[in-house]
């Protein structure tokens, strides 16, 4: 079967300014066997948006009456299924960058790469039309408070983009799950999911095995072999841990997202990948880059989409569904009943500080299995210890810096006076009692834009 049978009856919008650029895209997706409407202006294309209905649209950043940026946000408003992807000037990242914030599925380089424009228009015909949001599977990111179902809705809106997303936390609060979850909802769910523990790796080793290397390119290089990018073509790479990178192998990485391709040790000539970037890490980026630990176009290039997974501090009413699914698990692979958890038992577990967060939950749980008795599990299984104070600690903070903790609390504070106002900013700022201004800064700063969106 053609391609022509597979995209039959199938529109996509052009807009373009440019005569040639539209003609290009036009035979492009021609021979593709899609119906083409072109538009040179926004004006236009938001008529042909009003008389038709399309599964794609391509547009340029610069019109002459408008930009992309403005398509965007109207697409994304008025027509939030369909995806939209922007064509940018050559090394324009700033303007990449805004325009994925802005909604966008993905971006593409003048000039235009034939190749990639197949890639992308191919991925955006597998998105389905509809937002499903997928239900939680197995033990993965569950709990009904309002901070973890704030996350699970974020994950099903950025799952339809191709945009880069970055995953805060504290360690322990399950940003892998979160990646694996994003990757397998993305149309990129059936390919390869390849994570990597930034840390974990040598410096020395780091390019050959971020890029692979050729037979004989250094010492002990006895055949060729293919780095994670490689591994990981056509589906998503994971990087946590990312603030482990050294400055010099950032440089490196921010030039294969940004190009879209790498360079193996000892090759001379670079090939193609087509990979999304998810990252993670337990620290704050936002102070690396302040202190020149981490390079600030990095940062920028990889937080289009930041995700902050709550604590199970911030999420204490989850403990309950927590356990027992947690136990229902371990108990199935100890092959032995679920034993019961007491209320007394599940009421300590609520007002633990968890400074491991789930991780800390499933190694207290897996202990109490296998030290209690043949009833349910109570408090003395638990062996819970009272948080130390000590260098860095308090009781009070349960175990985090004060840092930490003060923006827990703000944090909290913001989004109870959201909650109440109903997502007006304005009236929030006047319950808080403070600025417009002194709210935008604050939310951008704890990483709430994207909540209140």
């Amino acid at each position: 079967m053609t391609n022509a049978d597979v995209n039959s009856g199938t529109r996509v919008l052009v807009v373009d300014d440019e005569a040639d650029i539209r003609e290009l895209l036009d035979m492009t997706l021609a021979r593709m066997g899609l119906s083409c409407d072109c538009a040179a202006s926004v004006a236009e294309a938001r008529q042909y948006l009003l008389e038709n209905e399309y599964r794609l649209c391509l547009t340029d950043m610069r019109m002459p009456d408008g930009d992309g940026l403005e398509l965007v946000r109207h697409i994304e408003t008025e027509h939030p299924a369909l995806p939209v992807a922007v064509i940018t000037a050559h090394g324009s990242t700033e303007n990449a960058v805004a325009a994925l914030k802005a909604g966008a599925f993905d971006y593409l380089s003048k000039p235009v790469s034939l190749a990639q424009l197949r890639t992308l228009v191919k991925s955006a015909l597998t998105l389905p039309e509809t937002k499903i949001p997928t239900a939680p599977q197995g033990h993965e990111l569950l709990g009904s408070s309002l901070p973890m179902t704030q996350v699970r809705e974020m994950i099903t809106k950025v799952a339809r983009s191709e945009a880069p997303v970055y995953i805060s936390g504290e360690s322990g609060s399950g940003k892998e799950l979160a990646a694996r979850l994003i990757h397998r909802e993305s149309v990129r769910g059936g390919r390869p999911f390849v994570a990597v523990n930034c840390g974990a790796i040598p410096e020395n080793l780091m390019e050959s095995e971020f890029f692979g290397y050729r037979k004989g390119a250094f010492t002990g290089a006895e055949t060729e072999r293919e780095g994670f990018f490689q591994a990981a073509d056509s589906g998503t790479l994971f990087l946590d841990e990312v603030a482990d990178l050294p400055l010099a192998m950032q440089v490196k990485l921010l030039r294969a997202i940004q190009e879209k391709h790498v360079r193996r040790v000892g090759a001379t000539a670079e090939e193609p990948v087509n990979v999304r970037i998810i990252c993670a890490t337990h620290q704050n980026l936002r102070r690396l880059v302040d202190e020149n630990k981490f390079r600030p176009d990095l940062f920028f290039r990889i937080n289009v989409i930041e995700i902050r997974m709550p604590s199970l501090r911030e999420c204490c009413d989850d403990v309950p569904e927590l356990a027992r699914r947690i136990l229902e698990r371990l108990a199935n692979v100890a092959s032995q009943p679920t034993p019961a958890i007491t209320p007394r038992a599940v009421a300590v577990l609520k007002d633990y500080a968890f400074p491991g967060n789930v991780r800390e939950l499933e190694n207290i749980l897996e202990r109490a299995l296998a030290l209690h008795g043949n009833g349910a599990i109570d408090v003395d299984d638990l062996q819970l210890q009272p948080p130390k104070v000590g260098a860095g600690e308090t009781a009070e903070f349960g175990g985090q810096a004060l840092q930490d903790y003060l923006d827990e609390q703000e944090r909290k504070a913001i989004l109870d006076a959201l909650q109440k106002t109903r997502f007006n900013r304005t009236a929030a700022a006047r319950t808080l009692g403070v600025s417009f201004r002194s709210l935008r800064y604050r939310m951008e700063r704890l990483g709430l834009n994207e909540v209140a969106e």
